[in-house]
């Protein structure tokens, strides 16, 4: 992954995609800094809280995991695609680009680095908003990319937005996928009351009982705990994502 990673890096930089935030080197100008400034490993630290990353071509081989993925996260943030440039010929200096448009260089190598992202370990994806998460569990990527049906934003459909994101970041725990399951416990709860008039008793509260039963949401003596969390934490994260789903639109069709 670490010579994809740096392959795929000299490719953006060779086509002028970091220019505008690394600056270049000109035969008449000498360094020409962009916009992160004269000191680029100060730039990084401020943004990454990490040191010795910088230059890549010297110390891309001994990236670990979190420091490559930061590293992703770091060049999304500063790529733009020239729009614009000239040819400057002394001494054979090459393009100097000066006009650039950050959504398009952003999305392709979005594009681009997701092909090798998405084959490393258990696989990853970097979304729109520069943030690399773990793939969902195959057969379920539609569930995680649907839109929920308008029914309360701040109550709802965000709610559901942040636990997906806690759910899916690199780096969550058991624990912050515990709360992830959590908030969506809360969300069902949250829609309890209008789900009275769809749902069965039993049905409604069999809904809780998972949440309540595995050490979800209260804590108490009668709870399961003795569980393989990774796994079951998953199940019941797309169960309750599922059911979300289904309670809202039955609510509205039961509403209209």
């Amino acid at each position: 992954m670490l010579e994809l990673f740096f392959g795929f890096y000299n490719k953006l930089k060779e086509k002028g995609y970091f220019t505008e935030y690394f600056g270049f080197c000109c035969t008449d100008a000498g360094n020409v800094v962009g916009e992160l400034g004269h000191d680029i490993p100060a730039a990084m630290f401020f943004k990454l809280r990490r040191n010795n990353l910088w230059p890549f071509e010297e110390k891309y081989k001994s990236y670990t995991r979190d420091e490559l993925f930061d590293l992703i996260e770091f060049l999304y943030d500063c790529c733009s695609k020239p729009t614009e440039w000239y040819y400057h010929d002394w001494n054979s200096c090459g393009n100097h680009y000066t006009q650039f448009h950050k959504a398009s260089g952003q999305t392709e190598f979005r594009s681009e680095i997701n092909l090798a992202l998405i084959d490393y370990e258990d696989g990853y994806e970097l979304s729109e908003d520069g943030e690399i998460l773990s793939l969902p569990d195959k057969g379920l990527e539609t569930l995680l990319s649907a839109d929920l049906p308008e029914i309360d934003k701040s109550n709802v459909s965000d709610k559901v937005e942040q636990a997906i994101l806690k759910f899916r970041r690199r780096s969550s725990s058991d624990d912050e996928r515990k709360d992830a399951i959590r908030d969506l416990a809360d969300v069902l709860e949250f829609l309890r009351p209008k789900a009275k008039s769809v749902l069965l008793r039993k049905d409604e509260n069999d809904l809780f009982a998972i949440a309540n039963n595995f050490a979800i949401r209260h804590h108490n003596a009668g709870q399961q705990t003795e569980y393989d969390k990774p796994i079951w934490y998953s199940w019941m994260f797309y169960f309750y994502l599922s059911t979300i789903h289904a309670t809202i639109r039955l609510i509205q069709k039961h509403s209209a």
